[in-house]
């Protein structure tokens, strides 16, 4: 399974942007797809995560009701939209992806396969 980068950027404050992970390889319906995101100076850190089949979406708690994951299953892309952007979501962006058993879908640790990462910066 590979993952390609998705696309980040410059927002301001306030701002909305939606990254995408296109997926090849064989990703079957137990696979878990997660966004990570890991600002400077900072671990790693859980974002959201859906199960490729669609039946568990899990989000971090601080991030409830601002970022919205999805997945189309016809594209082999994974979404993660960001709505009313901080300063604070500044960082590194990650999309993994893994056969997982949920219970395990926060751990870094626990993904097979990782994206490249790409860079969203929240500035005015």
């Amino acid at each position: 399974v590979q993952l390609q980068a998705p696309g980040g950027g410059l927002v301001q404050p306030g701002g909305s942007l939606k990254l995408s992970c296109g997926t090849s390889g064989q990703i079957t319906s137990n696979y878990l797809m997660g966004w990570f995101r890991q600002a400077p100076g900072r671990e790693r850190e859980f974002v959201a995560v859906i199960r490729w089949d669609g039946s568990h979406i899990d989000y971090a708690d601080s991030m409830k009701g601002q970022f919205t994951i999805s997945r189309d299953k016809a594209k082999n892309t994974v979404y993660l939209q960001m709505n009313s952007l901080r300063r604070e979501d500044t960082a590194v962006y990650y999309c993994a992806a893994s056969p997982l058993i949920w219970g395990a879908q926060t751990r870094v640790d626990a993904y097979r396969h990782w994206g490249p990462g790409t860079q969203v910066t929240v500035s005015s």
